[in-house]
């Protein structure tokens, strides 16, 4: 059996969420490096005020999931593979070894500042659930318009998707969809309107930033979130984690090849239960369970206890 890490996007951050970390060297260590290539203090990022901008959000996500992985490796307990959500897939390029944690932060320190002056207000994305997306695909191409753009954005579980856009785009849809069935609309703690179209430019930027990184093989298996596909090949990765900003997310898909492929127990590292929550109706037979919320002792025991299964 195995151990899969999942790291969580953005609309999962929380006030605080770097202060409640395990008190740990390797906590320390990551946030210190963190000081040095930001140039500015990282617990100042998880502020309400500053978990405005999508640059600080993206920010502590990486920061916290590169913090809880190293303190797992610090107790001699690895994942056998990762995935991440959006700009989770960051932090577990790092955790498998193909991404430096510094060339990281440097990445999503630009990924988030060009997301943000792209569409500062206006925009965003909405969470919609009861319908699949057989239903929902001709909602939106009802309303989507170049003045009213609004895409599918995310599937994350098959009757529990996204979409992504303006407001007054997502409005329409949410209204429509409400009609057709849906149990429930909630408009998502993200101010972008990610994974669709209107990131394309933002795209070219990240595949040009990524030209001067190095993206080395992973030493795990590394799990697209966009093409719901393992992938070895560092330029591979590397395109992978560049132009997911405007990719839709096939998380649905993606942990169901995760179970194909071995993994009984998901761990979902800080901030958060989101991606647990999606887990658990593909890992029912299996185990998954979010750090946070949890003890580190009994993450520990888990994590060891499945790999010693193998």
């Amino acid at each position: 059996m195995s151990v899969l890490f999942t790291f969580p996007g953005q609309g999962s951050q929380r006030t605080g969420m770097l202060h409640v970390l395990p008190e740990h060297t390797e906590t320390q260590r990551t946030l210190e490096q963190a000081t040095e290539i930001l140039q500015c203090d990282p617990l100042q990022l998880d502020t309400p005020a500053a978990l405005s901008a999508s640059q600080s959000v993206q920010l502590c996500l990486l920061i916290a999931g590169v913090a809880m992985t190293r303190v797992f490796a610090a107790y001699g307990v690895h994942a056998d593979m990762v995935a991440g959500l959006s700009i989770g897939a960051y932090p577990a390029a790092v955790a498998a070894g193909s991404l430096s944690y510094e060339d990281a932060l440097h990445l999503v320190a630009l990924r988030g500042r060009i997301m943000d002056a792209r569409y500062p207000a206006g925009y965003g994305m909405t969470a919609i659930v009861g319908l699949d997306r057989m239903q929902l695909e001709p909602l939106i191409a009802r309303v989507h318009a170049d003045g009213m753009p609004v895409y599918l954005a995310n599937l994350n579980a098959r009757r529990q998707l996204v979409v992504s856009g303006s407001e007054e785009g997502m409005r329409a849809v949410v209204q429509l969809a409400i009609a057709a069935g849906a149990s429930k609309a909630e408009r998502l703690a993200v101010r972008v309107p990610s994974h669709c179209p209107l990131f394309d430019e933002e795209a070219s930027i990240m595949q040009q930033a990524f030209s001067d990184i190095e993206v080395r093989r992973p030493l795990l298996t590394y799990l697209s979130g966009s093409t719901a596909r393992a992938m070895y090949d560092p330029a591979q990765i590397a395109g992978d984690l560049a132009c997911n900003l405007t990719r839709q997310v096939h998380w649905h898909d993606t942990m169901q090849l995760a179970w194909e492929r071995g993994a009984r127990l998901a761990v979902e590292m800080p901030s958060n239960t989101v991606l647990t929550g999606l887990a658990q109706s593909i890992f029912g037979e299996g185990r998954a369970i979010a750090c946070e919320g949890s003890r580190l002792e009994t993450l520990l025991t888990l994590i060891a206890r499945e790999q010693k299964a193998l």
